[in-house]
């Protein structure tokens, strides 16, 4: 249910994003792309914990919120000291991201596997 929600969201996001046609400057894009993967990174990070029966909304919206900060934050500093810290940023996230979804999978399959057996 709380997966239904989580991504019900994304979609009227994405769709009220997309239909206002609202611009931001292109300086903020390192930004704005750093603190999408962080997001991306949390959501798939409840999915699995949605799936281990281990999910907590105050640790989502938390990790969510620290995610986001931190990751901007890291872009901000980078270009302070004219340094791509962002790196950082995508690597933990990105590494982070393949990993929840490669674990996402195998519980999917074994739950199939299981079924179909049955």
């Amino acid at each position: 249910m709380v997966l239904i929600v989580i991504f019900g969201g994304l979609v009227a996001g994405l769709v009220i994003g997309f239909s206002t046609g609202l611009a931001y400057p292109s300086e903020y894009a390192f930004y704005i792309t750093v603190a999408l993967l962080a997001a991306l990174d949390s959501l798939v990070g409840a999915a699995r914990s949605q799936l281990d029966g281990k999910f907590s909304s105050l640790v989502f919206v938390t990790g969510f919120l620290v995610n986001t900060v931190l990751a901007a934050a890291l872009t901000y500093l980078g270009d302070l000291l004219g340094v791509p810290i962002y790196y950082a940023a995508i690597i933990t996230f990105g590494g982070r991201l393949f990993n929840n979804m490669a674990v996402i999978r195998r519980i999917l399959l074994d739950r199939y596997v299981l079924k179909k057996s049955e």
